[in-house]
């Protein structure tokens, strides 16, 4: 069993790919965590839509809680990860940037305050090989909208808007346009490292977890 003076294992389920290698770089420079290829204490998945289930039964069955970073899922994946969190902690992320995270918490916030007689258009900008569109985040983003607002009242749906070329890490804007007025809530990626980072910070939350299905929201009100 692993005691609190051992650094914490992550068994990354894609470690060859971008977020893979963004994250043993990131665990290379911190001693509080180990890359363990089969017997972690966490299973990060940031791999493709078509590997969540093994990933998910791979946590499941090692008993251990799972990072959950792949976008792009379908409601079909949806199922597959609340059941999986009948059994295990597994925590959810479109992004796992912290100011992503803080972005969400501020976007929920201004709905609720600006109410219905505001638009909201929000502005996501990728890579070019950004294969979805919306990206996660955006969607994420427009639920944190949805949370805020007053469901029983009428509102102009949010608008997205997609951009994808260059070598962008994700750029998001999310526009509250009222009348004479607008606020904007921006945040912008500089490098994958943002997000391996905060998956070293998910993956700290989720030791010691009981099941059940958690979100970045959940790992900076821990903080």
């Amino acid at each position: 069993m692993r005691t609190d003076e051992q650094p914490l294992r992550l068994t990354l389920f894609a470690p060859n790919g971008r977020m893979g290698q963004a994250i043993a770089a990131a665990v290379a420079e911190d001693p509080s965590f180990a890359l363990e290829p089969d017997h972690g204490d966490v299973l990060v998945d940031f791999s493709t839509p078509s590997a969540l289930q093994a990933s998910l039964d791979r946590a499941v069955s090692a008993g251990i809680p799972i990072l959950v970073g792949t976008t792009g899922l379908d409601d079909l994946a949806s199922q597959r990860i609340a059941a999986a969190a009948e059994k295990v902690a597994v925590l959810r992320a479109a992004n796992t940037s912290l100011g992503v995270a803080v972005l969400a918490d501020l976007v929920e916030r201004a709905a609720a305050v600006l109410g219905t007689g505001w638009d909201i258009e929000i502005l996501d900008v990728h890579h070019a090989k950004k294969v979805d569109a919306p990206s996660g985040t955006a969607l994420a983003l427009g639920d944190a909208v949805a949370r805020g607002r007053d469901a029983s009242t009428s509102a102009r749906p949010v608008g997205f808007a997609s951009i994808r070329g260059g070598t962008v890490a994700g750029d998001h804007d999310v526009l509250f346009l009222g009348p004479e007025e607008r606020l904007i809530l921006s945040h912008r990626a500089e490098g994958r490292a943002i997000f391996a980072r905060g998956a070293l910070a998910a993956a700290r939350f989720l030791v010691g977890k009981p099941a059940g299905l958690y979100s970045m929201r959940d790992v900076i009100d821990s903080l």
